[in-house]
């Protein structure tokens, strides 16, 4: 993009309405004050959020405002791509919303996409797994070996995104056989291929999936799956290294997404206890509704804080010599686990709120309760970062 792209805005737009300078700097807004039934947009707060971030809400949210509840419903029955939400968000430049600028991206911080995906998550393709490694990266199997002037490709992956309408792949493979290297990290290259199911060497095996069904999930086969020797990214045998920046990142993400279903479970189910009356009474008056509901939504909130503070935290992580890449990583793992538990609770008290209908598609709660499964399985299970808190951080001896 000649003028980068911050939502609908261009920079030279978007700098009348704030300084660009201060985008790593801002001060929190100030909290908002509300009465009686919380809003859409306030119970989904804007609170604790920088001036650069509700930048992105607010464009993010206009564009979400063209997809609603129904769209997703028939992508949800249908397992169909949202391809005009894609379409959408790449026309005003957000799909490579944290890229270097000079890469063709927005050149904003991790802080900003967490902000994106958490507020698209309020409205509504990476190869590293595979079968019988799970967790286990340093032990993949999928091989990439030399064949003259190319790569062959032999192995499986699996839980791959989007590969049914993707058209390339970021591929993690060994380069190097296991039994011939020291450690299990060496030996291990990442490429970045072109992605047609229908070359020969290359099949999928659509997924089929209790929550999330407008994105696909696939296994992938290889099978001498030839792709050119410059197809290699950075040098060969780095690829664990380059995974490994983005995991941090990632857990992020996750956490963002998981916050944006609690918050949107929870706006439903309050707005349903204010409007349904039994016995004379909003059911909302009842203490037994409105506890859990309002425990949820301090945990979302608490859970908020934590996620936000360690973008920040990864954002200055090359700037800011007192930040260390361990302690981003402590706190990256802790808010990806306080987000998935708190959206687990708010989405399943959702449901719950609304009884009968909660089971019902038509209140969409039922599907947000499926949907928020992910951010407490990807990338990490809870119990694994349990174990890593307590290791790295309790100095505990290591449990696996």
């Amino acid at each position: 993009m000649s003028e980068t792209m911050i939502g609908g805005y261009g920079r030279r737009r978007l700098a009348h309405s704030f300084n660009l300078r201060r985008l790593q700097h801002c001060r929190p807004m100030r909290f908002l004050s509300t009465t009686g039934m919380l809003q859409a947009n306030t119970l989904m707060e804007t609170s604790g959020f920088t001036e650069s971030q509700l930048q992105v809400r607010e464009a993010i949210s206009k564009i979400c405002s063209n997809f609603p509840d129904e769209y997703w419903a028939v992508h949800d029955e249908s397992g169909e791509y949202p391809h005009e939400l894609h379409a959408s968000l790449a026309r005003d430049g957000w799909i490579g919303i944290a890229l270097p600028e000079e890469l063709g991206g927005s050149g904003l911080g991790i802080s900003e996409a967490t902000t994106m995906l958490h507020t698209i998550s309020d409205h509504i393709c990476f190869g590293v797994t595979e079968p019988n490694t799970d967790l286990e990266i340093l032990r993949l199997t999928t091989q990439a070996m030399r064949d003259g002037g190319t790569y062959k490709i032999s192995g499986q992956k699996i839980w791959i995104s989007s590969a049914q309408v993707t058209k390339k792949m970021v591929l993690l493979a060994r380069t190097t056989p296991l039994e011939q290297v020291k450690t299990p990290s060496e030996g291990l290259s990442l490429f970045f291929i072109d992605f047609d199911a229908t070359k020969p060497g290359l099949d999928l095996n659509k997924i089929k999936k209790m929550g999330g069904r407008a994105v696909d999930a696939d296994e992938v086969f290889f099978d001498n799956y030839f792709i050119p020797k410059n197809a290699l990214i950075g040098k060969e045998g780095d690829g664990f290294k380059i995974v490994l920046h983005g995991m941090n990142a990632e857990r992020c993400l996750l956490a963002g997404e998981a916050l944006g279903l609690g918050y949107a479970a929870l706006y439903r189910a309050s707005k349903y206890a204010k409007e349904t009356v039994v016995f004379g009474r909003p059911i909302g008056m009842n203490q037994g509704i409105q506890h859990p509901l309002a425990e949820a939504y301090m945990h979302l909130e608490a859970a908020k804080l934590a996620t936000y503070h360690v973008t920040r935290l990864y954002d200055r992580l090359t700037t800011d010599e007192s930040i260390t890449q361990a302690a981003v990583g402590v706190a990256c793992n802790s808010a990806k686990y306080l987000a998935a538990e708190a959206a687990l609770t708010a989405c399943e008290r959702s449901v719950l709120t609304l009884g009968g209908m909660g089971y019902a598609q038509e209140y969409h709660v039922e599907r947000h309760l499926r949907e928020c499964f992910v951010s407490r399985i990807a990338p990490v299970s809870k119990e694994m970062i349990m174990n890593y808190v307590g290791e790295k951080v309790l100095g505990l001896p290591r449990s696996y």
